[in-house]
């Protein structure tokens, strides 16, 4: 008992914690998204009309303020799940019913992580649906319909059965099969997976939810074609994904790797930008391939899963992890310690997010820097960036410890002094 109260004061202190912060970032950026509300930097001032700075001002403070609601319900619902005791009761109950049946062992305990999983997908269905057809349909970037939304949970639920249950299965089975070193190996099975759908995603997930359809002959597919072969990116084929059927936001990105390599556009993003700025914009993408983004992002991934494999596997088989929130301790009941540390590992990991951030900003930097040299200059890349500024309402004043924090890219006015600077080449 004094142990299970130990970790729920540990529990409530870090989830408290994480709460303080990410309400406290909120409430800094809002702030000082509001100080520049009537009158922006000139930098800024340069990318927005006043009529589109007013909408992109709302748009943040509606997400932020939409936001901290989530980022408490969060919070609540990780105490108390945790707290009350339910989940080491559904575990003892379904391993018991099946205890026997052909369900026994690594199957009972896989139902039991999927119906878990099911069961919190649900609480946060509401969320879900407000942020779809309230906030973004409130400033016109919901395309999808309620139909279509059903839809979509439902082939992601069957896909999580279909793809998530067997792979369960195979990873808590590796005890049974190996013993003490049954993470290595999971670690092996769960990143070759990773890898494995990097090639078949495009192909045959994908199109479960969107048309991919080949880029037309004409203009465009001979520029995007003409930047692939002078920067010796080759990939197999360029595709228009019909984005604009569930929102108003645009993307580029390209998918697998080697010979099975794809562009894929969005075509919100073709009807927003001209020739020349998808070409600046593919040549950003082509940048984080030429300077080896990839594979040293794959890398990184791939240490830190490692690690994190090596702690499951050490918390599973300590005497005071699982009972602490009532599971029974040992490598025979390895789900209860995969969805426990699950549940906890952002209470730590999201003090970190600043780390991965920094990097990926110095990416996005070298990526910009490439996309200019291939370009001939930076004009090109800089238009297409102020139009997707625009068009997506982009923050252009966010406070610089939120954006330091959070922010994956850097933001689009040190982006244009970078690129007009000439650094980072």
């Amino acid at each position: 008992m004094i142990l299970g109260s130990t970790a729920l004061l540990i529990l409530l202190v870090l989830a408290t914690l994480r709460l303080a912060a990410e309400i406290c970032l909120s409430l800094l950026n809002c702030k000082e998204v509001r100080r520049h509300a009537g009158s922006p930097p000139a930098a800024a001032g340069a990318i927005m009309d006043a009529e589109t700075h007013e909408k992109s001002t709302a748009y943040t403070l509606a997400k932020s303020a939409f936001g901290r609601v989530e980022h408490v319900w969060d919070a609540v619902v990780l105490v108390a799940i945790l707290a009350c005791g339910v989940l080491p009761w559904a575990y003892a109950r379904v391993t018991s019913a099946l205890a026997g049946t052909f369900l026994e062992g690594a199957w009972a305990q896989v139902i039991f992580l999927l119906g878990t999983g099911i069961v919190l997908s649900v609480i946060s269905l509401p969320f879900d649906w407000w942020g779809q057809f309230r906030l973004e349909a409130r400033f016109g970037f919901n395309k999808s319909t309620p139909g279509l939304w059903v839809g979509d949970k439902i082939k992601g639920l069957a896909l999580a059965l279909a793809i998530g249950a067997p792979l369960l299965w195979a990873l808590l089975s590796l005890v049974r099969w190996i013993g003490a070193w049954w993470w290595v190996w999971g670690f092996a099975l769960v990143f070759g997976f990773q890898l494995l759908m990097l090639v078949l995603y495009p192909k045959l997930i994908l199109p479960l939810f969107n048309k991919l359809t080949p880029l037309p002959e004409g203009d465009l597919r001979a520029r995007l074609l003409a930047l692939a072969d002078r920067t010796g990116f080759h990939a197999t084929t360029i595709q228009v994904m019909d984005g604009s059927k569930r929102s108003g936001h645009s993307n580029a990105f390209f998918t697998g790797f080697g010979r099975f390599r794809r562009i894929v556009l969005f075509d919100t993003l073709i009807e927003q930008l001209a020739p020349e700025e998808l070409e600046a914009v593919l040549a950003h993408e082509v940048g984080h391939y030429k300077r080896g983004h990839i594979p040293k992002t794959l890398a990184v991934v791939s240490l830190m899963m490692l690690a994190g494999f090596a702690l499951i596997a050490w918390l599973a088989n300590s005497a005071w992890f699982n009972p602490a929130f009532g599971f029974p301790a040992g490598s025979d009941h390895l789900a209860a310690t995969f969805l426990l540390f699950s549940l906890l590992s952002g209470l730590v990991t999201f003090w970190f997010t600043p780390i991965g951030n920094f990097f990926s900003r110095k990416h996005e930097y070298e990526a910009d820097a490439f996309a200019r040299d291939a370009m001939g200059g930076p004009a090109p890349l800089i238009a297409a960036l102020r139009k997707l500024a625009q068009k997506n309402l982009a923050n252009l004043t966010p406070h610089p410890l939120f954006s330091r924090f959070y922010y994956s890219h850097p933001t689009i006015v040190e982006r244009e002094n970078a690129l007009n600077a000439g650094r980072l080449k």
